[in-house]
C-alpha cells in the first residue's frame, strides 16, 4: 500500500488550494481516511476524515473552510482549502486504515495504519 499527497507549496491568505493523496496497493471506497498536519514544533493533529459510508468530520479549525472528499474511481482522496489563513502552515499527511472498520476518528492518528510522506502547505503573504 502507497499513499502519495500532492498540490502542496505555498500561497497566499484567503487563498484556495487542493490536495490530492493517491493511493495504490489498495481501494480506498469503503474504508476511513484522514489528512492530519503538523506544523513546526507543534503536535500531529487531526484536520478531516471520512468514513466508510463517506460521512466527513473536520476539526473545529478547519470547519466551514476545507472540504474532504473520496474519488472512488481515481483511487483518491482530497482536501479542498479555501480560506486559507497562516496558521494552516504545517505538513499535510494523508492517512488511511485498510482494515474497513467502524472506528474513524481524528483523534485516534493510531488507528491508521498506512501514512503519506506529506506535502508542504505554506501559507503567508
Amino acid at each position: 500500500v502507497q499513499l502519495v499527497e500532492s498540490g502542496g507549496g505555498s500561497f497566499q491568505p484567503g487563498g484556495s488550494l487542493r490536495l490530492s493523496c493517491v493511493a495504490s496497493g489498495y481501494t480506498v471506497s469503503g474504508t476511513c481516511m484522514a489528512w492530519f498536519r503538523q506544523a513546526p514544533g507543534k503536535e500531529r493533529e487531526g484536520v478531516a476524515r471520512i468514513d466508510i459510508f463517506g460521512s466527513t468530520s473536520y476539526a473545529d479549525f478547519v470547519k466551514g473552510r476545507f472540504t474532504i472528499s473520496r474519488d472512488n474511481a481515481k483511487n483518491t482522496l482530497y482536501l479542498q482549502m479555501n480560506n486559507l489563513k497562516p496558521e494552516d502552515t504545517a505538513m499535510y499527511y494523508c492517512a488511511a486504515d485498510t482494515r474497513r472498520r467502524l472506528e474513524c476518528r481524528l483523534d485516534t492518528p493510531w488507528q491508521y495504519n498506512y501514512w503519506g510522506q506529506g506535502t508542504q502547505v505554506t501559507v503567508s503573504s
